[in-house]
């Protein structure tokens, strides 16, 4: 590869480094990649508009998230609507973005919302008149190996649910898309012919443009110092200009969205941290490359190529990224950071092995480039907790451009409708809280989330960073008995327990599509959870207690839940909260500790948004009191039918059936220890007891658990174990199963929603509408058949699910179940739309009477599907089955 400056010999990767020295390299200051003329300030150079008084909606940052933000409010009616840029609109990551827009992305939300970006790009010419550079070029994600290959398939599969054109393609077919690959090294491809390049200043400008024909203020060089706040409201924001009045705040100001987060006095975590990000340019090729020539992704080469001029544009993601230190600097000195040749060599020579004829090819430019990550590499979407009208739209991990339309769109729904169109929880930023926060926190993680965006992912893969954050009081003791961890929102979750004389390096090593090598630890504690008594440490699930000194706290727990939660003291219930569509915003268990108390258990993930949500409908009473007391109980849960007497000789109480009831709780004393609350409840399905007791105490109650326990057979168990439980039970779990689009009628929980209790709960007159016109869709069990267990590739979740040869849903969540002997997928599954497209209601015939296939990256697995669990059924074929063996023995 030559050197500009240079461009009489070709230029080792080694030596490159050397010569391109600071004097003679190009530098990005002054000038952008992009030469559109478009890519600066809607209200031009002259003089600065002047700043309104008030307005309905601010929103800070000219790149292309406000722009799209701002667009989409127009476009759905909204007025008083202005726009802040500190420099100039367009002018920063938005400027230098490598301008791919691809369908290829981890979960199926960010594949909508790229395939919706992909769509309104091409229909802006048309709007505006403004060339926005867009090319259909496809895409090819290249796989150097067999587990690479089989994850492309597995998106494929989910590409094809969402009718998103893809192909499975093999190497020379590779070649004859793009001249300059070389194919020697690759198994296969997927191969994306929809997928597209822009010009980003263009595509930005255009937004403006046609946000501005509808009404939107676009000011430039101001910038936002904070945002007022009074009674847990947006009121006002302040600006070196001035103060603007204001409803809502919408903060898309990439990486600096975390400082302005900060910077108020109310202050909001927005998790995000920047990264130097480099891509190369090259002169045009001896033969100039088409413009339609297809983007490269080869993950396991950590880089990305697109024509570009006739030339290319190849960046990637190292291992040893380049945190950005955004504090105190502004939005120039960000722009012009350096250009760096040994940090950008590794990936110059995996593009050089890639594309070997490029040894030869002309240097343009190398670019910096900085770009925002969060700690999960999600983007931040959505209104944050705790103040009422401040949206945040950033932390795009460097998919901005393919991300800002459909994410765009769906914030400015969310801000209209009260939710977007479509599922965007793994999005949402009240997925976080202020843990993840802190700035030591985040320079770490992301110094691991940039390198894992090429990584290859299979399931149940973990953080290595940032851990330890939160732990159970008995941390120490589980990980000296061999437990293996897993993170879940900052808490250490035991996975399960590796037995003495096990090799642990090669355990947390294992990375499979197959049969985990963890497969046979988890069924001795899922056989010991059912013949005898395991305990899990489940101290991370959400806890918070309701009080109030007259009915405060039951008005609102009847008005929030669909279930009657007025029961006697002592009960427990099972409960959903419902939005206003009847979805599940909540999942939770409820105990009546006393007349106006209650304790509420909810999914670990679910701490922030269900106190948010709780908040958002609480009346603004002093005598009601919601506390989060996460922090200050430990919880046991101790699973199989040997818990009632351990249990029993812990208290010296009769923790039988007929004394301990199910769907009860009773605070006792166990051990030494005093007010342990004790619920006779397991979340998995068996018999069991869940302990909840003040943290001081945790140490001593475990020590006289698994002490008393010995003797009937008690050993630690991890959440692997409960998974398989659970679902072989049918139970169905929230953020996996559950979701704000779920209705009760739609996975088989009417008998949990009381359509006749006194109190009007939210969601009430949605659930009877759906009742009237039947649900559109079922949850349903599905068994695997004919599938080989230690041969055959594993569901995880996310697998379309075809009835008759046609599609009809996709699973949610999936485990081995050591009861059946074989997988259990659950999912739903929906008939086809009537003659106008309007969903059709579904029945159990057409449940019962169906030939079900799960497609497993692309090959698909007869499955039985039910509306109730499997697991009675097979457990008496299975009991059959052994009293005729045992009949033939004693008969030989």
């Amino acid at each position: 590869m030559c050197s500009c400056v240079r461009s009489s010999r070709a230029l080792s990767p080694v030596l490159l480094p050397r010569l391109l020295l600071p004097q003679t390299g190009y530098k990005l200051a002054g000038r952008g990649l992009w030469t559109s003329p478009h890519c600066m300030a809607v209200s031009g150079d002259s003089q600065l508009l002047p700043l309104p008084s008030q307005a309905r909606v601010v929103i800070c940052g000219g790149g292309i998230m406000g722009t799209s933000v701002a667009f989409h409010l127009a476009k759905l009616g909204w007025t008083d609507i202005v726009l802040l840029e500190q420099g100039r609109l367009g002018a920063g990551t938005t400027r230098l973005c490598a301008g791919i827009v691809s369908v290829a992305k981890p979960i199926s939300i960010e594949c909508q919302m790229a395939n919706y970006s992909n769509s309104l790009y091409l229909q802006l010419e048309e709007e505006t008149g403004i060339k926005t550079g867009y090319v259909k070029t496809g895409s090819l994600c290249l796989a150097q190996n067999q587990d690479r290959f089989l994850s492309l398939k597995r998106l494929a599969s989910r590409l094809k649910v969402m009718g998103i054109s893809c192909n499975i393609i093999k190497p020379k077919e590779v070649a004859k898309l793009h001249p300059l690959v070389n194919i020697h090294d690759l198994v296969g491809a997927l191969h994306l012919p929809a997928d597209a390049v822009v010009s980003p200043p263009d595509v930005n400008h255009a937004l403006a443009v046609a946000a501005a024909g509808r009404g939107v203020q676009i000011l430039e060089r101001t910038t936002v110092q904070q945002v007022l706040v009074e009674k847990g409201q947006v009121t006002a924001v302040e600006t070196d200009r001035g103060s603007i009045e204001c409803e809502y705040f919408v903060n898309c100001a990439g990486q600096w969205a975390y400082e302005l987060g900060q910077a108020s006095e109310t202050k909001v975590s927005v998790p995000l941290h920047g990264c130097e990000h480099f891509y190369l340019l090259t002169k045009p090729l001896q033969e100039p490359l088409p413009p339609s020539t297809p983007v490269v992704m080869d993950m396991d080469g950590r880089l990305y190529a697109r024509p570009w001029q006739g030339g290319l544009l190849s960046g990637g993601f190292e291992k040893n990224p380049k945190p950005i230190f955004t504090e105190g600097r502004n939005q120039l000195e960000i722009q012009n950071m350096q250009e760096d040749w040994d940090h950008f060599e590794p990936m110059l020579s995996a593009l050089l092995r890639r594309m070997p004829s490029l040894e030869s090819a002309e240097i343009h430019q190398l670019v910096n480039c900085p770009e925002s990550f969060t700690p999960d590499m999600r983007c931040l979407m959505g209104e944050t907790p705790g103040i009422s009208g401040y949206y945040v739209l950033a932390g795009m991990n460097s998919s901005g451009l393919s991300f800002a339309g459909g994410a765009g769109k769906y914030l400015a729904e969310w801000m209209t409708y009260g939710y977007p169109t479509a599922n965007v929880w793994p999005l949402d930023i009240k997925r976080f809280g202020n843990l993840q926060s802190s700035r030591t926190f985040l320079r770490h993680r992301v110094m691991e989330v940039m390198p894992l965006l090429y990584e290859l992912k299979v399931p149940r893969w973990d953080f290595q960073t940032g851990r330890q954050l939160r732990t159970s009081p008995l941390y120490d003791r589980l990980d000296t008995q061999g437990a293996r961890w897993m993170e879940k929102h900052g808490f250490e979750r035991p996975k399960y327990f590796v037995p003495p004389g096990k090799d642990l390096l090669s355990l947390d090593q294992s990375k499979t599509f197959y049969k985990p090598d963890w497969f046979d630890i988890v069924g001795e504690e899922v056989k010991c959870c059912k013949e005898a008594v395991c305990v899990i440490d489940m101290s991370s699930f959400t806890k918070f207690e309701l009080t109030s000194t007259k009915d405060q706290a039951l008005d609102l727990l009847q008005h929030l839940c669909a279930n009657d939660l007025d029961v006697p003291v002592g009960h427990i219930v099972h409960t959903g909260m419902l939005n206003e569509r009847g979805g599940y915003e909540n999942d939770c268990s409820v105990a009546r500790l006393s007349k106006n108390s209650f304790f509420i258990v909810s999914p670990t993930d679910q701490q922030v948004h269900c106190w948010s949500w709780i908040k958002k409908h609480m009346p603004n009473d002093p005598d009601l009191h919601l506390e989060d007391v996460s922090w200050k109980y430990t919880a046991l849960n101790l699973i199989g039918p040997r818990a009632m007497d351990v249990l029993a000789e812990l208290s010296y109480v009769s923790m039988t059936p007929d004394h301990f009831p199910s769907m009860f709780c009773k605070e006792m004393s166990v051990g030494y220890a005093n007010g342990i609350r004790v619920m006779s409840m397991t979340h998995t399905g068996e018999p069991g007891f869940m302990l909840y007791m003040p943290i001081e105490y945790a140490l001593h109650v475990y020590n006289e658990v698994m002490s008393v326990g010995q003797k009937y057979g008690i050993r630690n168990s991890g959440y692997y174990a409960l998974r398989s439980l659970r679902i072989e039970k049918f139970f169905a779990f929230w953020g996996q199963d559950l979701d704000a689009f779920t209705t009760p009628l739609e996975c088989g929980r009417e008998f949990r929603v009381k359509f006749d209790k006194d109190t009007d709960f939210l969601g009430r007159e949605a659930l009877l509408q759906q009742r009237q016109d039947g649900p559109s869709r079922r949850f349903v069990m599905l068994v695997l058949e004919d599938h080989d267990t230690e041969l055959d590739l594993w569901p995880w979740w996310g697998e379309p699910i075809y009835r008759n040869g046609q599609l009809a849903g996709t699973t949610t969540s999936s485990a081995y179940s050591y009861t059946l002997e074989r997988h259990v997928c659950l999912g739903f599954v929906s008939p086809p739309p009537g003659p106008e497209g309007l969903p059709t209601p579904i029945t159990p015939d057409f449940i019962n009477r169906g030939d079900y296939e799960v497609d497993i990256a692309g090959q698909r697995y007869p499955a039985k599907a039910k509306l109730y669990p499997f697991s009675s059924l097979f457990t008496q074929q299975k009991r059959r089955k052994e009293d005729m063996e045992l009949s033939n023995l004693q008969a030989k």
